[in-house]
């Protein structure tokens, strides 16, 4: 089994009307035991500094950016969890490397530098997961539920979170006007 980790799952238009329609998930961890991910286009309605200021996180004083970045759906499983996919910086050593351009944390610590000096170049905040246990998530991609990219720093933090499930499709080559509904049939 080839690991999934680093890679985007694109949610097939099967999933309509399900929890993950038009979704896109970084998935941070991969391996026999099964997979988990954090869901990257779903914004809740909530940007980052008023998260922080929910939680008395970010006091006035180091408080030097206005942060416009919104807070995401991570997923179905623990919503009330935060979870912060971040760029690398050595000092935060609650963080886990997912690739070389790319960790994951659920620290509040790392919470705390955002928005001042020491915040790393680009975050994700989401609250909750996408977990799948052992051959879960080959099963499903077996039945056409996703298609898989390799991620990259450009799809993964520049860009309108919004706009990701398009521009994923895009990057494998076609638009997602093209892909049916239907899978098997000739």
């Amino acid at each position: 089994m080839d690991s999934l980790k680093d890679h985007l799952l694109i949610a097939m238009p099967s999933l309509d009307d399900t929890f993950f329609e038009r979704s896109v998930i970084y998935v941070c961890e991969h391996d026999e035991k099964g997979a988990m991910g954090i869901m990257v286009n779903r914004p809740i309605g909530v940007d980052v500094e008023e998260l922080l200021d929910q939680m008395e996180l970010n006091p006035s004083p180091e408080h030097m950016f206005t942060i416009n970045e919104q807070v995401l759906i991570g997923g179905p499983v623990a919503p009330d969890r935060g979870f912060v996919i971040h760029t690398p910086q050595k000092n935060w050593i609650n963080s886990v490397e997912i690739s070389d351009y790319s960790m994951l944390t659920t620290s509040r610590d790392i919470l705390s530098s955002i928005g001042t000096g020491k915040s790393p170049d680009n975050f994700i905040v989401a609250l909750g997961y996408a977990g799948w246990g052992k051959d879960q998530l080959e099963q499903e991609l077996a039945e056409n539920t996703w298609l898989t990219i390799k991620a990259s720093p450009e799809l993964l933090f520049n860009g309108d979170p919004e706009q990701l499930w398009q521009s994923a499709t895009q990057a494998l080559g076609f638009d997602f006007w093209q892909m049916s509904t239907q899978i098997g049939h000739a």
